[in-house]
């Protein structure tokens, strides 16, 4: 989408890049040569065409969206930047009336002599400098990396491996689990959230839990250490997507622990729950970071399920909502709602009066609705036999 604003922004973000690439440059060879001032004329008209040609190709780099994202960003800048360089050499040469083969190899051996340096200088400045003053000016809807992103990971193919902790295992059917998850995911978009699909592993079967990968505070994303050894290497794509989202990342570090289904937020309070897999260490560097955004980490007993958020969720207005037999201690939440089914203790949030849960408590989606809630189901039976629910499939970026 062509706006004002992509224009201004493609614009800047071209001047910043073209005017680094060149001033690094022209300074660099300027030391390199025991600084000689007539270096610094010689390479400013050497490098000129190239900063020219080089902020036309970051302008419509910006026009097009590639500096939205800093893995399109690095593929901009160096296409743009060889082109740059190959092109500046040319222009000199047709200026100067030079031409035939020997002109051709001189502009190919040029890339791996002087002007490999220019390139650096070029690709580095577009992901940096470009790409920031690109991302600071254009609208987050522009982007399309709005107030509303959920993060979700497809199923692995060895999903019917997950670890149970806590209930009886049962046969995974991987077909239906594919189209439930596809449910799911459906589910968001027609909520107007726009979800981002963290790169898939078959190896991981838990992976599609993504939930348990990070831990969201904020603009703030905080990268887990998940309890269960076999569930660790699920981070590794999870920070990849949120880097390339452009979110601020920090992590929990071993001897911590921590899964994110054992962080429920409501307001500035962050509900912690210690239990199998998260420790005391996971909580004291949660607390940590979580006060430096502004949050208070309050630690709760969980014994009966596997995470916190099996036990409990909360309602748009706060309200803690759990099932009784599953809650160690009900009183350490301000305002404490039961709910009648063991699956109708999880809801997702999707806005101020909408509130996504499992199909398998209709008593409880009942109880949502009575209460002014507009309630979206879906069926998720497959990944609720391996312990999960409707929060644990999706990360949500507000």
């Amino acid at each position: 989408m062509f706006t004002t604003r992509r224009l201004v922004a493609a614009i800047l973000s071209a001047l910043a890049v073209s005017a680094i690439a060149q001033n690094a440059t022209i300074l660099t060879f300027f030391i390199g040569q025991n600084p000689d001032p007539t270096i610094l004329w010689q390479a400013s008209f050497f490098f000129i065409y190239a900063s020219i040609v080089l902020f036309i190709l970051v302008f419509f780099a910006g026009i097009l969206g590639f500096l939205a994202r800093r893995r399109y960003a690095w593929v901009a800048g160096l296409v743009a930047s060889v082109l740059a360089a190959v092109l500046g050499m040319f222009i000199q040469a047709a200026l100067q009336g030079a031409s035939g083969p020997d002109l051709v190899a001189g502009v190919i051996a040029s890339l791996f002599g002087v002007n490999l340096i220019f390139i650096v200088f070029g690709t580095v400045a577009t992901v940096t400098a470009g790409s920031g003053i690109w991302r600071s000016l254009i609208s987050r809807d522009e982007q399309n990396v709005a107030t509303k992103v959920a993060l979700v990971r497809a199923p692995a193919s060895t999903l019917a491996d997950g670890l149970v902790t806590h209930i009886k295992r049962k046969q995974v059917d991987l077909e239906l689990a594919d189209k439930q998850w596809d449910g799911y995911v459906s589910a968001l978009n027609a909520a107007g959230w726009q979800t981002v699909e963290v790169a898939p592993r078959d190896d991981l079967a838990d992976s599609v839990f993504v939930e348990d990968t990070v831990v969201m505070l904020g603009k703030l994303a905080v990268i887990t250490n998940p309890g269960a050894d076999s569930r660790k290497p699920e981070v590794e794509a999870t920070e990849a997507a949120l880097v390339d989202l452009g979110v601020r990342v920090d992590r929990i570090v071993s001897p911590g622990a921590l899964d994110g289904g054992d962080v429920l937020k409501v307001g500035k309070t962050v509900y912690v729950g210690r239990g199998g897999r998260t420790n005391g260490e996971g909580i004291r560097q949660l607390r940590a970071i979580a006060a430096t955004q502004g949050y208070t980490v309050v630690a709760v007993p969980v014994t009966k399920a596997l995470h916190l958020k099996t036990a409990v969720t909360a309602l748009p207005d706060g309200t803690v909502i759990g099932y009784p037999p599953l809650v160690d201690d009900q009183g350490i939440f301000e305002r404490f709602l039961p709910v009648p089914e063991a699956h109708g203790t999880a809801v997702v949030v999707l806005s101020a009066d909408t509130v996504l849960m499992s199909a398998s408590a209709p008593k409880s989606a009942e109880l949502f609705r009575e209460l002014g809630y507009r309630v979206i189901t879906v069926d998720i039976s497959e990944f609720e036999k391996l312990e999960g629910c409707v929060t644990c499939l999706s990360v949500r970026l507000r």
